[in-house]
């Protein structure tokens, strides 16, 4: 049996929504992630932080960049006592970008590659797992991924519930303010993560 994980959206979820992150400048913790996070990992929860970046398919930044940004989320988080255990993205576009990055794949949240990734390369129990986001694309990956999921009200979350929610075909397990309600409301179900 795998371990159990706590696998998050980063833009929207556990960082601050700014539209394309094209600078490491312009990277930003929610005011209650570390936190959340920290008290993930205090649980013993792999956790996994799994995003789309189609700017580099469409020119917007390298690949490069999205490492940097990455590498300054972990000091950002280490700042607050967390860590994330794994970090996957998605360079992809299904319609531009250079045709290395332009692509119909698996991995482009709705679909679940990223998250069967992490499950191969982290022995990770997607059926013991969580995944939490701030969009139905989000909540749709996890599903498919057999995770119970979590929305999120940060980021687009808020409005995506408000006013989308009536025509979405996957519904989350699970509806909470912010990245550390989530959190708290997964570690209140008294599950061991082991």
């Amino acid at each position: 049996m795998g371990r159990r994980a706590i696998i998050m959206d980063r833009d929207g979820t556990v960082c601050e929504e700014v539209g394309y992150v094209n600078h490491v400048t312009r990277v930003r913790l929610l005011p209650r992630s570390a936190e959340a996070i920290r008290r993930a990992n205090e649980a013993g929860f792999q956790t996994v932080v799994v995003t789309n970046q189609a700017g580099v398919a469409r020119g917007y930044f390298a690949e490069q960049l999205v490492d940097e940004v990455h590498d300054r989320v972990r000091e950002m988080l280490a700042e607050g006592g967390a860590r994330v255990d794994g970090l996957y993205y998605c360079p992809h576009h299904p319609d531009v970008g250079a045709p290395a990055y332009r692509k119909v794949c698996d991995c482009r949240k709705p679909r679940p590659g990223m998250l069967l990734r992490a499950r191969d390369e982290m022995g990770i129990d997607l059926a013991r797992s969580f995944m939490i986001g701030d969009s139905v694309r989000d909540v749709e990956a996890g599903h498919r991924a057999g995770a119970t999921t979590v929305l999120v009200l940060t980021g687009y979350g808020r409005g995506e519930y408000e006013y989308q929610s009536h025509g979405w075909s996957v519904k989350p397990d699970h509806v909470v303010d912010d990245l550390l309600d989530a959190v708290d409301w997964i570690l209140s179900r008294g599950q061991d993560p082991a």
